[in-house]
């Protein structure tokens, strides 16, 4: 398939997501801190974070296809959970998230002839999970590498009692506003 964006990310779902909808793309992921500002909001920082993505992946590259970043975070209240340290600060988020209704919210930024940004929120909310599950659940490693500790696409759909909003983005890619921004930079699907 013929590349048509750059991802910048290493993201593998984002790649198996950009495969469902048929986008070709070469992959140049981009090394960034993420560490949240002062006093930042959470949909502000997820919104930054996938902007300078994008940026930083323009100006290392000078390409000549457009950039596709993106970031996803799980909040909680006020409070951005990111990928866990370890397994007592998963624990912890699990503990958290156990019987309550928290936001994922994935930013979307692409550059090309212009910037497009998008961003989608969607609230999940979790059944009352107990110590054992959420440390049989942390043994399966797939908690390792995922904002809020828990991959909705994986086992972690077990503590999942309802979702309102997109699928695609709790998994790390709104679909929708993706093939929106990517529609405004000239890039159909389905023709």
């Amino acid at each position: 398939m013929t590349s048509q964006i750059i991802l910048a990310s290493a993201s593998p779902r984002r790649r198996e997501l950009l495969d469902q909808i048929k986008i070709g793309y070469q992959v140049y992921a981009v090394d960034l801190d993420e560490t949240p500002l002062p006093n930042e909001q959470p949909l502000a920082y997820v919104q930054r974070v996938a902007a300078e993505k994008s940026a930083l992946c323009v100006a290392q590259l000078n390409p000549t296809l457009p950039v596709l970043a993106a970031d996803t975070s799980v909040i909680l209240g006020n409070t951005i959970m990111g990928k866990p340290k370890d397994e007592a600060d998963a624990l912890a988020m699990l503990r958290q998230l156990s019987g309550k209704t928290h936001q994922v919210v994935s930013a979307v930024s692409l550059r090309g002839r212009e910037h497009f940004e998008s961003m989608s929120i969607t609230d999940v909310t979790f059944r009352e999970l107990s110590e054992c599950e959420m440390l049989g659940y942390w043994q399966t490693g797939e908690s390792l590498d995922k904002a809020g500790s828990y991959a909705i696409q994986g086992l972690g759909s077990l503590f999942v009692q309802s979702i309102v909003g997109s699928f695609s983005g709790v998994v790390g890619l709104p679909l929708f506003e993706t093939a929106q921004i990517l529609s405004k930079q000239g890039i159909e699907l389905l023709k």
